[in-house]
């Protein structure tokens, strides 16, 4: 296919003068936000005490996007659009701040930031400042959902926006440098999954100013030819807009923002009533512009504009910088001629802020951009009527997640027609055992569709790309606009988001503590295919690590649940999907299992986050000798299996069975909102007895936890230690020591008054270790005993 090529038409020349100025304004802003902390309208001679003394933040992107922030405007206007920007760049942020404050959102969120002398003065002094706010499109600035800080999830993100919000355009800024990314690289590919009757529409501006901090980017170094075959190949009709001379460029970005927004409307259009909608090729623009755009031509000899050297502070201006330096800033800020664009109070002249969307048209103050307000609940099922009977503790289960993906199902159904649930994941949700959720909806998939395929249809409400970062990044930006979803993934790879989790958890931290940005759904996290039960994948599919990353983020936003069993994964899930402004990791098993609490026992257990079990332990009427504890369901497994043992061999020996489900109960209280007291952890763990646990993933997690608890020497943690192999499930228990027979040694080794019965039973334990390792070599399953144990209770029986 040949794109057709996209001639200026000219704009009326009133308009192109206004839009011209209104781009010099902007233009000036950024600088003085770079430069200035007083004379913001230069209405004496420019001093170094008018120079801020740090110079901190980003010019080279800065003009091209205030470029296109005015063309987006005018669209906005003709067509009455409902749109939102996305500034992939990084540290665009003196472009978004400078279109909010000219279009009057900033100064409505930031009244000291108000539209005079004393505004702008605020506004320069503000930026890139102690105090003040970032060189990114940061939280605080209104408009965004994306800061911009590490590069590569713009166009995620705005995909994400636009599911569902059939409206809803999102611009989305595509820097050079950006698109190196392979998360950026991998978006491109989400085209192939729009709806363009329920959901919106993103148009990618690849802006190619050519360079990155110091290095040519590799998109503006291939030809025009190259660079439209490919964006034709990823399925793009690209619309080039490409120049430096400001008249000729507003002239072909504004037919090109035309013809691409009449092509949007018209796919929509024709989609209507179609019986079978085909993937349509959506339009892009691709604008190559210099870097730092009217900006220094030359400084010291050095080429500026159009060069990397533009990318940051492009004019040194100190006491030890060369004096000249000072007058050039000078000039370089006048030749925007603000005495053309702001009146003597400093507000922007009237015809020009005419040129500016109104209400909630513009883009800083367009809902969608603060997902809080958008927000409904969700209509969840009641999640008991799905709960797992329990006849008898320790009754086989289906696999945990197996249970609660007909919760999922169900919360899909009583929520189609608000269209505010998704669940995302790379193609694992069929491995993931949440299959079942295929009764309510499918995947969502404009491409062919062979007669073979399964689960595939052009409105689904499954996500599904084998990228871990473009599932995340659709996610939050879902999320961000006001929805609730569920991202499911393999416990191992979920280390490829970490960055990107990173990002998010500090967007919520930051967002709690601004008082116009409304809370949004949880970015609620399932594990499955764990560690433990990765027998058939080996080494590289083994790492519980991730919720050692989580725990490092702010506690006041990060959560991490291990339920042991299928009605305890129910209320978690539940309680997940209701709450709001967290990271919530849960991490459950798929395989069949054993059930161990009743749906009223699990709801009370978890609603503690903590507790001993009663039925499992046997100090009721004493101080034990022993505490077992565990946390995930395996760990949970080995403990009772363990106890079983010892209550058999050692039946004078007094156990406390603690199961922990959330996990930020062992740390203090003072350090985490869920967290314990000493008291109350004191009385569970005691202050001096033996505490063997069993623990899902890295035991040092655990240790950190409770380092300062009165019991911390004492607490002895088994978990996963980097042993792995492709084996059976209860060898990757033993590689790891976290099986029974090493938690039983532990219990003997720590109390001696086990004496000879105790040395006795060790030494048969280390038998059955070797027993164990000769029969899984030699059968290839797990030994009968293993594989058919059944927790017995005798205090019952």
């Amino acid at each position: 296919m040949k794109t057709e090529l996209i001639k200026p038409e000219p704009l009326s020349p009133e308009m192109l003068q206004k839009m011209n100025a209104y781009w010099r304004a902007a233009n000036y802003l950024s600088v003085g936000q770079l430069y200035l902390r007083d004379n913001p309208l230069l209405k004496e001679p420019l001093k170094l005490a008018h120079v801020k003394n740090m110079l901190l933040g980003h010019w080279g992107t800065t003009p091209g996007q205030n470029f296109i922030y005015t063309h987006l405007n005018r669209i906005i206007n003709r067509y009455d659009l409902d749109m939102i920007y996305v500034s992939g760049p990084g540290h665009g942020g003196p472009a978004v701040v400078a279109g909010t404050y000219l279009e009057g959102t900033y100064s409505e969120v930031y009244p000291a930031i108000s539209q005079d002398t004393d505004g702008l003065k605020r506004l320069f002094t503000q930026f890139s400042y102690p105090g003040g706010i970032s060189s990114h499109a940061s939280p605080q600035t209104p408009g965004s959902i994306h800061e911009g800080g590490e590069l590569g999830y713009s166009l995620s993100h705005s995909f994400g926006a636009v599911l569902d919000n059939p409206d809803l355009i999102v611009a989305c800024v595509v820097g050079d440098g950006e698109a190196e990314t392979g998360p950026l690289a991998t978006a491109w590919h989400s085209n192939k999954f729009l709806n363009p009757v329920t959901d919106g529409t993103v148009l990618p501006i690849l802006h190619l100013n050519g360079y990155k901090i110091s290095n040519p980017t590799v998109l503006a170094r291939i030809s025009h030819e190259e660079l439209e075959q490919l964006f034709i190949g990823y399925g793009w009709a690209p619309y080039f807009v490409e120049g430096d001379e400001p008249e000729a460029m507003h002239y072909a970005m504004a037919a090109a923002l035309d013809k691409a927004i009449e092509q949007i409307l018209q796919i929509k259009q024709d989609a209507v009533g179609q019986e079978k909608l085909t993937r349509p090729r959506w339009p892009m623009i691709i604008l190559r512009s210099p870097k730092g755009w009217t900006g220094p031509k030359e400084v010291d000899g050095y080429k500026i504009e159009g060069n990397f050297r533009a990318h940051q502070i492009p004019l040194a201006v100190s006491a030890a910088a060369p004096p000249e330096h000072l007058q050039l800033l000078e000039s370089w800020m006048k030749s925007y001629k603000p005495e053309e664009l702001f009146d003597e109070n400093g507000r922007l002249n009237p015809e020009l802020a005419e040129l500016a969307p109104k209400g909630d048209r513009r883009m800083g103050a367009n809902p969608h951009a603060n997902g809080g307000l958008l927000l409904h609940e969700l209509r969840m099922p009641d999640f008991k009527k799905y709960a797992v009977p329990i006849p008898v503790r320790g009754t086989g289960g289906e696999g945990d997640t197996y249970v609660s993906g007909r919760f999922l199902r169900d919360v899909i159904r009583e929520n189609r027609d608000k269209r505010n649930f998704r669940i995302f994941g790379p193609d694992e949700t069929v491995s993931n055992r949440l299959d079942i959720v295929f009764e309510a909806t499918n995947r969502q998939w404009l491409g062919p569709v062979d007669e073979h395929d399964e689960f595939l249809s052009s409105s689904g409400g499954v996500m599904e790309m084998l990228s871990e970062h473009q599932c995340e990044g659709w996610l939050e930006g879902y999320l961000l606009t006001g929805r609730h979803g569920l991202f499911n993934c393999y416990e191992a790879f979920i280390h490829i988001i970490d960055s990107m989790f990173n990002q998010h958890a500090k967007w919520l931290k930051t967002t709690r503590e601004i008082p116009w940005r409304r809370n949004i759904a949880s970015l609620n996290i399932l594990l499955t295919s764990t560690v433990w039960r990765q027998d058939h994948n080996g080494f590289t599919h083994q790492d519980p690590g991730f919720i050692d990353h989580v725990v490092n983020k702010k506690a006041d936003i990060v959560r991490v649940y291990l339920p042991p069993d299928a009605n305890c994964l129910l209320s978690v899930t539940d309680h997940c999907l209701r709450s709001c402004h967290y990271v919530n990791v849960i991490v459950a098993g798929k395989h069949p299992a054993p059930q161990w609490l009743t749906i009223d026992e699990a709801i009370e257990h978890c609603t503690r986050g903590i507790g001993i079990w009663d039925w499992a332990s046997n100090d009721q009427d004493c101080e034990p000798d022993v505490v077992m504890a565990c946390s995930g369901d395996v760990p949970t497994l080995e403990t009772l299996a363990a106890v079983t043992i010892l209550r058999e061999h050692l039946p004078e020996l007094k156990i406390r069975v603690i199961n922990v489900v959330d996990l930020f109960k062992l740390e203090k209280n003072t350090e985490h909102a869920h967290g314990l007291c000493d008291k109350d952890f004191d009385e569970l763990f005691t202050t001096g007895k033996p505490v063997i646990f069993a623990f899902h993933g890295y035991p040092w997690l655990v240790h950190r936890l409770t380092y300062n608890r009165a019991n911390n020497a004492n607490i002895h943690v088994r978990g996963y230690k980097e042993e792995g192999t492709i084996t059976t499930s209860f060898d990757m228990t033993v590689l790891n020591e976290m099986d029974r027979f090493h938690l039983v040694m532990d219990v003997i080794d720590r109390l001696p008054q086990t004496g000879s019965k105790g040395v006795h039973l060790k030494q048969q334990l280390m038998d059955k270790l070797i027993e164990h390792k000769q029969y899984i070599r030699a059968n290839g399953k797990d030994m009968p005993e293993i594989l058919d144990w059944k927790w017995t209770d005798r205090t019952e029986s």
